[in-house]
């Protein structure tokens, strides 16, 4: 029951941490590009929408109902101080749920190998989450920007959800494996998923320039790194320093 109260008290804590840092980063990282492909994405759907308003048949009005309805039914933060508290609560429970995973590796290699887990392998675990997590499906499957069109979600969820599985895998076999033929299937699964090619959509487009889209997916990168290594050592220092 204690290793249990360990385990989440650590991932409590070093979640709580790690995300409020990533929120931060968030703030002036990718929140000011999400912010401008916004722009681009209402741009681009004001036309759509203008030849209805000036419809006055029954099918204008009715539509225009409709719309209505639609605006009034859909909720999102205000920009500000709203929509920052509700990214910082998405990340800390983001930072917790993955820092749950870090942690109960780190207990069960410690109870299997005997090995002590402490800052410096904790980063080590992090960047392998990072890898996992983002890396791997990030190959396929780059972050998007509001106003990109994309596969299908349903099938971009179950191609990312194997990929990180088979990542996973790889990189276990990799650090635990004793034998060359465990090498070779994780190098087998790394590829694996690529190979098969991540869902795409059939005519690509995006409102905003593509400058803006590689802008984007390089700062969701670099920040998702930052995420990762800083939750991974602050778990292993956590772990170590309460154990």
């Amino acid at each position: 029951m204690a290793l249990f109260r360990r385990i989440f008290f650590v991932a409590a804590l070093a979640g709580l941490l790690a995300g409020l840092f990533v929120t931060a980063l968030h703030q002036v990282g990718t929140v000011p590009v999400i912010l401008k492909a916004e722009v681009y994405e209402q741009a681009a759907e004001a036309p759509a929408a203008a030849p209805a308003a000036h419809d006055h048949g029954a099918a204008g009005h009715d539509h225009a109902a409709a719309a209505h309805d639609h605006d009034s039914t859909a909720w999102e933060p205000r920009d500000g101080l709203e929509r920052t508290g509700y990214t910082a609560l998405a990340d800390i429970l983001t930072g917790i749920g993955f820092a749950l995973l870090l942690v109960c590796g780190y207990a069960l290699t410690g109870t299997l190998t005997g090995r002590q887990t402490g800052w410096r392998q904790g980063l080590l675990w992090g960047l392998a989450g990072f890898a996992v997590f983002t890396l791997a499906p990030g190959l396929g499957l780059r972050p998007e920007i509001p106003g990109t069109e994309a596969a299908p979600l349903a099938d971009r969820q179950i191609w990312w959800l194997l990929t990180a599985l088979a990542t996973a895998a790889a990189l276990a076999l990799l650090v635990f494996g004793r034998r060359a033929s465990l090498a070779v299937l994780a190098v087998a699964l790394l590829v694996l998923p690529h190979v098969i090619g991540a869902p795409l959509p059939v005519d690509f487009h995006s409102a905003a320039p593509e400058a803006l889209a590689h802008r984007f997916a390089e700062t969701a990168f670099a920040t998702s790194l930052l995420f990762w290594a800083a939750l991974g050592a602050l778990t292993g220092y956590f772990y170590q320093r309460f154990g």
